[in-house]
């Protein structure tokens, strides 16, 4: 049987690797972070030709004790990246750019998803 082709765009993508957007996350289900609410970008920037793209969602509710949260500031106001929330999202779902991460949170947010994902 062949396989589809997944249409690649060759126009510049976007969306960039940890810049921050606000991205429509609805609809949701069970547990899923909803409303529209700023994403970091995770995904690399080839990836983003597809159409897609994988985000972490912020939040303005602070929980420092949790392992799975990178303390960050966004747009002047304090927030967390929830690495547990992480999620693939079409283009069409970004609204707008509002922010991008330092380098030293880009180095924490990487050290931070390999932690969670890409350790036995």
């Amino acid at each position: 049987m062949a396989s589809k082709k997944i249409p690649v765009s060759k126009a510049e993508p976007l969306v960039r690797r940890y810049e921050i957007h606000l991205v429509s996350l609805d609809p949701t289900a069970g547990r899923e972070i909803k409303k529209t609410r700023p994403c970091v970008v995770v995904s690399p920037d080839p990836m983003h030709r597809t159409g897609m793209a994988v985000v972490c969602p912020l939040t303005t509710s602070l929980h420092p004790q949790w392992a799975h949260r990178l303390q960050i500031t966004c747009a002047a106001k304090a927030a967390e990246i929830m690495a547990d929330q992480i999620r693939a999202v079409s283009l069409e779902r970004f609204v707008k750019r509002i922010d991008i991460l330092s380098a030293n949170n880009a180095e924490a947010l990487r050290d931070l998803l390999a932690l969670l994902y890409a350790t036995p």
